[in-house]
């Protein structure tokens, strides 16, 4: 009987995070058909704002358009609040903001939470997601002042700051879309690729960014005390180093 329940309430909060998703992909969808979301004021298609919004929501840095030639900076402003919610995940927004209006969290959405971040137990859920709301910030944060330094000069401050916060976010959520089309259309960071600021700063982004929240929690609380890790953060770390490691072998070598 207590794995029926067990079992019930896990799909209860899996079908809330998956209608949660859905909904923000909707709401991405209906924007971005918007005539304000695109340059040419011709609203988008179905299809094109559909696909756009999945696809950053999702993070998975696929777009049937440009980003910057097509979307306005309406559009743009949307694919980059879609890019943090896919990022972070929509619970974690959701109960930090809740933390910040002082409301009481209950047991279902410390549940859902626990699913959305794959938490091992409800316990310290609410504590992450602060975590991971400081985290993000911070990151982000410190990712855009360091590419402020190639953008500003090059285009001035209102806009070299507004590039700098996007590809910031951007990377750390592993999204994968740039405004560079800016100097190129689908140039990506090409145009880039001789700043050694740039590509240090964005692979930072996209490495601290794609560990993972539990693998955040474990550096925070044990510092170098790798041993103590979880496995699952050990299994990550030792990934990422040799992929990393490998790949900048492979890539010198041949």
């Amino acid at each position: 009987m207590q794995i029926m329940e067990t079992k019930k309430k896990k799909w209860t909060t899996t079908k809330v995070i998956a209608v949660g998703y859905v909904l923000v992909i909707v709401i991405g969808t209906i924007l971005l058909m918007l005539p304000i979301s695109v340059r040419n004021h011709e609203p988008a298609s179905f299809m094109d704002a559909w696909f756009t919004a999945t696809s950053a929501t999702c993070v998975t840095g696929l777009v049937t358009h440009d980003t910057y030639t097509y979307w306005s900076s309406f559009g743009q402003g949307v694919l980059l609040v879609l890019i943090q919610i896919g990022g972070m995940g929509f619970m974690t927004v959701a109960i930090s903001a809740l933390t910040f209006t002082r409301k009481k969290i209950g047991l279902s959405q410390r549940l859902v939470m626990q699913e959305s971040v794959a938490a091992p137990q409800v316990a310290g859920v609410v504590r992450m997601s602060r975590l991971i709301l400081v985290g993000t910030v911070l990151c982000e944060g410190l990712g855009a002042v360091l590419l402020s330094f190639y953008y500003v000069p090059r285009l001035g401050l209102g806009k070299g700051i507004y590039f700098s916060v996007f590809h910031s976010v951007s990377a750390f959520c592993n999204a994968g879309i740039d405004l560079m089309g800016y100097y190129e259309p689908s140039s990506s960071l090409i145009t880039a690729s001789d700043s050694y600021l740039v590509g240090i700063t964005i692979a930072a982004l996209i490495l601290v960014g794609g560990i993972g929240f539990l693998v955040w929690e474990d550096v925070k609380r044990w510092k170098w005390h790798i041993s103590r890790y979880r496995l699952h953060s050990k299994i990550v770390l030792t990934a990422a180093l040799i992929l990393v490691a490998g790949g900048n072998f492979a890539h010198v070598s041949f």
